[in-house]
């Protein structure tokens, strides 16, 4: 996906990024441990995915998205984005791994850069490790089909993937103002910026997530997730409720 820089008249920063303050404390809170619940089982599911040949991409991932993010671009008169790569990594190695490549890439830039506050870890985490690397991940593996039938096929799916995992998170990020939010823009506001602009900026998210998936697909397919045999819908657990393979 990629992040939507704006100021509002109010003089707040609405920015995929959460910064300190931005919602208050027991919003925070609670998804902070969402945050963690999820990163556990993703951190539990990846062991089946991760072997020698499957580690290295992991950390080529992460790296790439890392870098890839220093780099912003003007949007708008005021707005400006960087890709934050949910379908990316969640076609490229899968939505356990690229969950946490994804919450490792936002944790370094919280502590070292920061770029998101500490306190806002969490409501960062949910939205882009967990709801854009998912929603990215189910829409890709419902258009599985499409992706391995042609190269044309598999740059439409990602491009698609890409596109509604960029709205859905700027959803996310509305969701968690609505409940908590503490930053003197009204909800209205808010919603107009993240998801408005999103809708533009999901676009190019869509064209570079494309371009890279299908980089990669031309040098060593056996290597891209969502093009493995193995690779498996998400399902909900018939007992515990959460997400299984």
């Amino acid at each position: 996906m990629t992040e939507v820089r704006a100021v509002t008249d109010a003089g707040l920063v609405v920015a995929m990024h959460m910064s300190d303050g931005l919602v208050n404390a027991p919003t925070a809170v609670a998804f902070g441990l969402v945050a963690a619940i999820g990163l556990a089982v993703a951190a539990t599911r990846a062991r089946a995915d991760l072997d020698e040949r499957t580690a290295p991409m992991a950390g080529l991932v992460t790296a790439f998205v890392f870098a890839v993010q220093m780099i912003n671009f003007p949007i708008l008169p005021g707005a400006s984005g960087h890709l934050l790569g949910g379908a990316l990594v969640a076609i490229l190695v899968g939505p356990w791994v690229g969950s946490l490549c994804i919450a490792i890439v936002l944790v370094v830039q919280a502590v070292l850069f920061a770029d998101g506050g500490l306190t806002a870890l969490g409501t960062n985490i949910t939205n882009m490790a967990l709801v854009g690397v998912f929603t990215g991940y189910a829409v890709a593996r419902a258009l599985r089909g499409l992706a391995t039938r042609s190269r044309g096929g598999l740059l439409a799916t990602a491009f698609i993937a890409a596109l509604v995992n960029t709205v859905v998170a700027s959803l996310a990020f509305v969701a968690q103002y609505a409940i908590g939010g503490a930053g003197g823009a009204g909800l209205g506001t808010v919603f107009t910026l993240m998801v408005g602009l999103h809708v533009l900026v999901g676009i190019g998210e869509g064209i570079i997530t494309a371009a890279t998936v299908g980089a990669a697909a031309a040098v060593r397919p056996a290597l891209v997730y969502l093009l493995r045999n193995r690779a498996p819908a998400l399902r909900v657990g018939s007992t515990g409720g959460g997400v299984a393979r």
